[in-house]
């Protein structure tokens, strides 16, 4: 049974527990009591959560999933970690501490998704750690957790992984990890990334490298992460291309960035995803001496850039027209 559909009907029965025919040989009110909290208790606290989104989580809910996670074995204690993480509530997440010492790399590497509903400067200096962990699971899923958690804290312990590790998959969520959290210093480590030439074995790092800029660009403007690319295929007065805080000339410290992604959106031995989040970057970034290059791909073949390229456009026309 789903998930919702198993929520729905709690609710239901809440609202029904009250009514008893009067005539009926039923339990007391005391047993009836313990009876249902004895069932409540032994549901996931997701699907408790789901019926009552307004109550926080009973305390034997928690109970439950900190006995797991102290003496269960690795499947009990990663299926208590998913529960906690999908609660999303501080109070679950700060049960979820513990179990990021834990000896099993599987079971770290859960919960790193678990805490990070923790205070960001909490969540943060937990997380951090386990960037040094001997698993790379572990790392990769330390640094996915840093970038939702977007605490500028962790910016310089990402940097290092993304110059330094070995292992490409973990390279690349600092990556992604450094665009959502938005901090300008990450900008030059990576377009660095971009700078060298593309091969197969790293397209998935370069488009995170070539997305992250302009993630970073945007949340300095709008404090929005999120990035849609493209945003839809309608017509210019159905797009909603956000907030138009952007004002002046651009910063600085983008100048080598769009040279890069001009330089990426026009190569033809980049995937067609690298090209695309490079098309997107320039929108972000907003600078004028893009709009040719730009201008030039909105007819493209891939509608999917072309779609991204005429989002970027009309981004930068907006710009030009507030600092005019």
């Amino acid at each position: 049974m789903g998930t919702t559909v198993r929520a729905k009907r709690i609710s239901r029965s809440l609202s029904i527990l009250p009514i008893t025919p009067a005539k009926r040989n039923v339990a007391p009110p005391l047993a009836r009591f313990i009876l249902f909290a004895f069932f409540v208790c032994s549901l996931p606290a997701v699907v408790i959560a789901q019926a009552l989104p307004d109550l926080t989580v009973p305390p034997a809910v928690l109970s439950r999933l900190q006995d797991r996670i102290s003496h269960g074995s690795v499947e009990e204690k990663r299926s208590a970690l998913f529960e906690i993480r999908n609660l999303r509530l501080e109070s679950a997440s700060r049960i979820a501490l513990p179990a990021l010492r834990d000896k099993d790399p599987m079971v770290r590497a859960t919960a790193a998704a678990a805490v990070r509903f923790l205070p960001k400067s909490e969540a943060s200096a937990a997380l951090q750690p386990l960037l040094n962990d001997a698993s790379e699971f572990v790392r990769r899923e330390a640094a996915y957790a840093l970038g939702d958690v977007g605490d500028g804290s962790a910016t310089s312990e990402l940097l290092r992984l993304l110059q330094n590790d070995k292992i490409l998959e973990v390279r690349t969520a600092a990556a992604i990890a450094l665009g959502k959290i938005g901090d300008t210093t990450a900008i030059p480590s990576i377009v660095a990334i971009l700078n060298k030439r593309a091969t197969e074995a790293d397209e998935f790092l370069r488009r995170s490298a070539a997305r992250s800029i302009g993630q970073i660009a945007q949340i300095n403007v709008t404090g929005d992460p999120t990035v849609v690319t493209p945003q839809n295929f309608l017509p210019e007065k159905f797009k909603d291309l956000g907030p138009s805080d952007a004002t002046g000339a651009v910063p600085q410290i983008y100048a080598r960035s769009v040279d890069v992604l001009t330089a990426v959106l026009r190569s033809k031995s980049e995937s067609d995803d690298t090209r695309r989040e490079a098309a997107y970057s320039l929108g972000a970034i907003g600078d004028s001496r893009s709009l040719d290059v730009l201008r030039g791909f909105v007819a493209s073949p891939d509608p999917y850039l072309a779609e991204i390229c005429k989002e970027a456009v009309l981004k930068i026309e907006r710009r030009m027209k507030t600092t005019s």
